[in-house]
């Protein structure tokens, strides 16, 4: 296999040369589509799990590719120099050299995200400046420094640093910086020039978050803006494994394209006959089924949805390997929210007889790569986020991945030897989804990143954007944001004094709103606590083995007005407990998610001293407190449309009718709160509303009074 990469032109279906090898392909960048391609329905197996007698998901088999043997293991040194980017790291700086502006589409295992940053350094490039790298996730921001930081030898904070929301770990020494792209933005909220910068890298670009979208322009404005003024270059390297590239050469003037290739294996892919109902038990099917005709020391990787199908799916292995002949199983999660000392689990080296198992969301498409996975369960979903424009409400849905997250996905299997990518739907099922995921700011919230745009100076409606979302999204917005106080006025809008102190906190416009009305309420005390907690994970945690156990334990915290006063009384016990690991074992509360929410009150109660807010507590008057909330929540409001013989079911301003969650305080509760205040609606297999508290229908239009008269239901 060689090793170079692309120089891309106009017209995708012109030849192009592989610099340093001289062989030439046609179609160049799909050359990592066509070599996993190529599954056929013929040949078809029934896969069965005969601990249980049922059938798993069925799959139609392709023909196998070459075997190629997997390298050694080496070093961490000696890994680096293995690495494709490494062996045309001569040429490919040529090409920084040259171009200010340039992207690069690197397969995944190219290190891309790790070298490049580093080749630049060697270089000097970056001059006095430095190199930004960034990663829509907190997770692969922190991995990835401490994997380069560990190749260079440096102490993290040092020469290579990183900086998520509420964690900084860098200084004034720090030449190659990852920062989640929120960060980034909030740093051109006070120099939209980025002056501090010579080079940014823009990576993981194909995820289009709203903040990566807004990146874009941002950093496109501060590049010709550095040049009409006569500062220092700024170079901008915008890097994906995939993309649809022909959008994002256009925003950046017709810029060069280099395919940089990775060093991938043959995987070989199987499509379920029929579609299935349920992924998550098809997914375990498949890992029993694998893992008694697999080999030892050959790792899997599950994809799904987020923690709590993870947890699910962590017992249920534990529960059925413990009755199951084979190798010895370490199952290891990975989500946004895990804590660190646990992510660190799926990096580390399988024993010898054993196999691990990584339960993932799709933070493992392309962010972070784990070593040794010889087998991808691809369900074929995501969670995915959206929102109603006429309302502001948010709402959570499993849905169907892009076709170019699957082939990611399958990829994964295919980095260390020939690998099987076992998925739990149909080719057809496949092909038809669309070919790339939509980006966010088509389908999400846009006020927070219009908050900062305005702040800026610069003019929502003209902004340059890879895909301007529709002018009834930005509407819909900017009116949320006047109702919030936020701008004076949707035709041309300008910050309000509201406006200007909401931009200091880094959290939603909706929690600054919060802390910001928390004085006139008398509870800024609780309602630090609370947008603390709820800009953290979640504090609970229930063990599948004790369930009973945990729900007992959790009574003692439990408020009958809902789960916003019982999250205050856990944090509050937590404040004052002697041995809070121990307390926090003991109550079944994460200890890493609560002290993280401690810190990051530490840093709101900062903000909240330099803009002289006074602190006082309500005391045990939570009427204030959830007033409060609902003065940032309007927008998630939902009204009771009686229980009936069953759950209690409530409508939303968007319409949308849901139950309360199993989990929540207020579940099985009669007669049912007339109105509650919600913190997620989530769709699955039905509609839930999550982290719920009871509130009066009539305190919606003394809190917001503009946004009642709007949608509440007459």
């Amino acid at each position: 296999m060689y090793v170079g990469f692309l120089i891309f032109n106009n017209k995708m279906d012109s030849k192009y040369q592989v610099l340093g090898k001289g062989k030439e392909h046609k179609n160049g960048f799909v050359i990592k589509a066509k070599r996993l391609k190529g599954c056929r329905e013929n040949n078809s197996i029934d896969i069965n799990l005969n601990s249980s007698g049922r059938n798993s998901a069925p799959y139609s088999v392709p023909s196998k590719g070459k075997q190629l043997k997997a390298p050694k293991r080496e070093d961490i040194f000696e890994t680096r120099k293995s690495l494709p980017v490494y062996a045309v790291r001569a040429r490919l700086l040529e090409e920084i050299k040259k171009h200010d502006t340039m992207i690069i589409i690197g397969e995944t295992g190219s290190g891309k995200t790790t070298q490049i940053p580093q080749v630049i350094h060697e270089q000097g490039l970056e001059g006095k400046g430095a190199i930004a790298v960034t990663q829509p996730r907190k997770v692969a921001t922190i991995t990835l420094a401490l994997r380069v930081a560990a190749e260079m030898r440096s102490e993290i904070g040092a020469t290579v640093g990183y900086t998520v929301r509420f964690e900084d770990v860098s200084s004034v020494k720090t030449k190659i910086k990852y920062v989640t792209d929120g960060i980034l933005l909030r740093e051109a909220l006070s120099d939209p020039l980025l002056k501090k910068y010579s080079v940014i890298i823009l990576d993981e670009a194909h995820e289009r978050t709203v903040n990566t979208d807004v990146l874009f322009g941002i950093i496109k404005l501060a590049q010709r803006d550095r040049n009409q003024q006569n500062l220092s270059n700024l170079k901008v390297i915008v890097m994906s494994a995939t993309m649809d590239v022909d959008s994002f050469k256009n925003f950046y003037n017709d810029c060069p394209v280099i395919y940089l290739e990775g060093r991938t294996f043959p995987v070989t892919i199987y499509h379920t006959k029929t579609k299935q109902d349920d992924y998550e038990y098809a997914a375990l099917c498949s890992v029993f089924q694998l893992h008694a005709t697999t080999p030892a020391n050959e790792d899997f990787l599950v994809f799904l949805t987020g923690q709590e199908e993870i947890e699910t799916m962590m017992h249920n292995i534990r529960q059925i390997a413990q009755e199951t002949q084979g190798p010895v199983i370490r199952v290891c999660p990975l989500y946004a929210g895990l804590p660190a000392a646990a992510q660190l689990n799926v990096w580390k080296k399988t024993p010898p007889g054993a196999r691990k198992i990584v339960l993932a969301t799709n933070i493992a498409e392309a962010s972070v790569t784990i070593p040794d996975i010889r087998y991808v369960i691809d369900t074929g979903v995501v969670k995915e986020r959206t929102w109603c424009g006429r309302t502001g409400a948010e709402r959570l849905r499993v849905a169907a991945c892009s076709r170019a997250a699957a082939w990611q996905r399958a990829g994964r299997a295919g980095r260390t030897a020939p690998g099987a990518a076992y998925r739990l739907y149909t080719a057809r099922q496949l092909n038809d989804r669309p070919a790339h995921t939509t980006p966010e700011i088509l389908r999400c919230p846009l006020a927070s990143s219009l908050l900062s745009l305005i702040a800026m100076r610069m003019d929502p409606n003209t902004f340059p954007l890879i895909d301007p979302p529709p002018q009834d999204a930005v509407q819909a917005s900017l009116m949320l944001l006047k109702e919030l106080g936020a701008i004076d006025n949707v035709s041309e809008p300008k910050l309000t004094v509201i406006g200007k102190k909401m931009t200091a906190f880094p959290v939603d416009p909706k929690y600054a709103k919060i802390l910001l009305c928390a004085p006139e309420y008398n509870c800024l005390e609780e309602a630090l606590s609370l947008v603390s907690v709820m800009s953290s994970e979640d504090l609970f945690y229930t063990p599948m083995d004790k369930r009973e156990e945990a729900a007992i334990v959790k009574q003692k915290f439990v408020s009958p007005l809902g789960d916003h006063i019982t999250l205050l009384n856990v944090f509050k016990a937590f404040q004052k407990a002697p041995m809070q690991k121990q307390w926090c074992k003991e109550n079944y509360v994460h200890h890493k998610n609560i002290a993280n929410a401690c810190d990051i009150r530490r840093q709101l109660l900062e903000v909240c001293r330099r803009l002289n807010m006074p602190l006082a507590s309500c005391g045990t008057d939570t009427d204030q407190i959830l007033k409060c909330l609902m003065s940032g929540l309007f927008t998630n409001v939902a009204w009771s449309r009686g229980a009936g013989s069953g759950a209690a079911r409530y409508v939303t301003a968007g319409g949308a009718a849901a139950a309360l969650h199993p989990a929540s305080a207020l579940y099985g509760v009669r007669p049912p709160p007339p109105a509650v205040l919600y913190g997620e609606l989530v769709h699955t297999r039905r509609a839930h509303l999550r982290s719920v508290s009871a509130v009066q229908p009539a305190w919606l239009a003394l809190v917001a009074p503009e946004y009642a008269r709007r949608v509440a239901p007459r």
